[in-house]
């Protein structure tokens, strides 16, 4: 199976991160290289996602952004990060605000990116073939959430939410 960056743009988050339940779920994901732009947290972000990555069994990486900058800004540095430092396919990216917003579980994402995937990776190698053109690097970082979203509106998966539910498509 292909590897798939995951670009995760966090600000704040120190009291949104189960690290256990992160940790257990990480642990489990293969395939994936996660890249943690930290946004000038000015809450204890940063040292918990050290802390994650020590405890953890999965090596990521976490930028440390001083100032701060627009989540667009955030995916950029995460995407020039993972295209100069490693050979992958897809790179996508979530940004935590997101998740706060629409009311999504941090630590279940991992899980929720680790179970579909597959399904992540064909919906975007369609949404490639559609378009036809050369994509540059930054037209080709994909929004991990938004695929998730469209997955479920087409009846494929229902995603994210605390509670989550599958429907399989006959």
């Amino acid at each position: 199976m292909m590897r798939i960056g995951i670009i995760i743009v966090c600000h704040n988050i120190e009291k949104n991160i189960n690290i256990d339940l992160f940790v257990k779920h990480l642990n489990k994901a293969e395939n994936l290289e996660l890249c943690f732009v930290n946004n000038a947290s000015k809450d204890k972000t940063h040292q918990i996602l050290k802390d994650i990555k020590e405890i953890s069994k999965k090596n990521f990486s976490i930028l440390d952004i001083k100032k701060f900058k627009s989540d667009t800004s955030a995916i950029r540095s995460g995407a020039r990060f993972m295209f100069n430092h490693f050979d992958l396919s897809h790179i996508g990216y979530v940004s935590t605000n997101l998740l706060n917003n629409k009311i999504y579980s941090f630590s279940n994402l991992i899980k929720e990116i680790r179970m579909h995937q597959d399904v992540i990776l064909k919906y975007n190698a369609n949404v490639k073939e559609k378009t036809k053109m050369k994509q540059t690097l930054f037209q080709s970082v994909f929004s991990i959430t938004e695929y998730l979203e469209k997955l479920k509106n087409n009846n494929q998966v229902l995603v994210l939410r605390n509670t989550t539910q599958r429907i399989i498509k006959p």
